[in-house]
């Protein structure tokens, strides 16, 4: 009787393992995708991971950020402890090297499809607006106002108080930072007609001489010359999107920063890639979702919250909730100034180069 007691409970017992065995998760049906983005993308990318794994629960995002430069070039050196799925660097030029650079030695393209743009901005510079006022009286970014005032060194000597002691420029370091090579490009091309002009090299020895320990990245920067104030940090280039976003936070030194068109400019294009390297073509497929789903007019709208510019050219700016457009930020426009095109790769290693043999 005992024994023939026992066998309903066994069998229930088999029957909830194996519902158990159905329901738990399979190894390769619910795939990590791992995405690695420039820090600029860091908010609404962690807000909209959130989001998407909501509504796709097997599928698990895992964010990382570095410099856009410098995740190029460790995605190229294989030297990233993860296996990256998606590249987002803060330009598709960045992305088209990387694929110059891997079929030189692959016989395949590094990525599973085209890359997608997914959102946009351009570079501009901030000032706190007393010293903004003193450097461009006109209201007018002039990169020969700003070069004089690396060379005089000190606020006295170009027009400003006595008080405000040197002057500090900041910018991101160029070696790994998108946004710095961008800044040297367009002062170069204000202060000669090529790379190769001789006012070129001294120029960038004048600009690393000035800039102590540059940050890997724009975002880093940003926070930086906002924790430091007026009386360590004067002017810095940086992206539209994140001077717009974090403007609100620079009202804590007591004067808010005034944004600067940079005329021309540079557009950058964040643009997304589902890399071939040791990622299967599931985890591929659950990638491609993500990427899409970032180009949807909702995720969109989250983008033009941050500061960034939709690359849906149907969204107003002014239309969408909370937009930073609405909130009377000093300088910000919603027209972009003239645009020159992106450096391309052989421009951007001279860049580099003359900026490691500038001293």
């Amino acid at each position: 009787m005992k024994t023939r007691s026992l066998l309903p409970i066994a069998s229930l017992t088999i029957i909830l393992a194996a519902l158990g065995l159905a329901y738990a998760p399979i190894p390769g049906l619910n795939p990590t995708v791992i995405i690695v983005s420039g820090t600029e993308l860091q908010e609404p990318l962690e807000a909209l991971a959130a989001k998407f794994e909501q509504a796709h629960p097997a599928i698990q995002l895992e964010l990382k950020f570095q410099g856009s430069q410098d995740l190029v070039n460790r995605y190229l050196n294989d030297q990233h402890e993860f296996t990256p799925t998606v590249l987002i660097p803060a330009n598709g030029g960045l992305l088209q090297e990387l694929e110059a650079s891997w079929q030189t030695q692959n016989q395949h393209s590094a990525f599973y499809g085209a890359p997608q743009p997914i959102a946009k901005t351009n570079l501009v510079a901030i000032a706190w607006q007393d010293r903004g006022k003193a450097l461009f009286p006109n209201g007018q970014f002039d990169w020969a106002r700003l070069e004089a005032a690396l060379q005089k060194g000190n606020w006295s000597a170009i027009g400003g108080s006595p008080d405000w002691g040197s002057f500090d420029l900041l910018i991101t370091d160029p070696i790994r930072s998108n946004s710095a090579q961008l800044t040297l490009a367009l002062w170069a091309n204000a202060t000669a007609t090529n790379l190769n002009h001789p006012a070129v090299e001294p120029l960038f020895g004048l600009v690393k001489r000035s800039v102590y320990q540059p940050p890997r990245s724009t975002d880093i920067l940003l926070q930086e010359f906002i924790a430091r104030g007026s009386n360590q940090a004067d002017v810095a280039t940086v992206y539209e999107s994140i001077a717009l976003h974090r403007w609100q936070q620079s009202t804590s030194q007591g004067q808010p920063y005034r944004i600067y068109a940079l005329n021309p400019t540079v557009e950058t294009i964040s643009t997304a890639a589902v890399v071939q390297r040791n990622v299967s073509r599931s985890t591929a497929k659950a990638a491609q979702q993500f990427v899409d789903f970032l180009t949807e007019p909702a995720q969109q709208q989250t983008f033009v919250q941050y500061g960034f510019r939709s690359v849906d050219d149907s969204i107003d700016l002014k239309s969408v909730a909370n937009s930073p457009w609405n909130q009377n930020i000093p300088g910000a426009a919603l027209t972009v100034p003239n645009t020159v095109p992106m450096p391309n790769s052989t421009q951007l290693s001279e860049i580099v180069r003359l900026w490691q043999r500038a001293n």
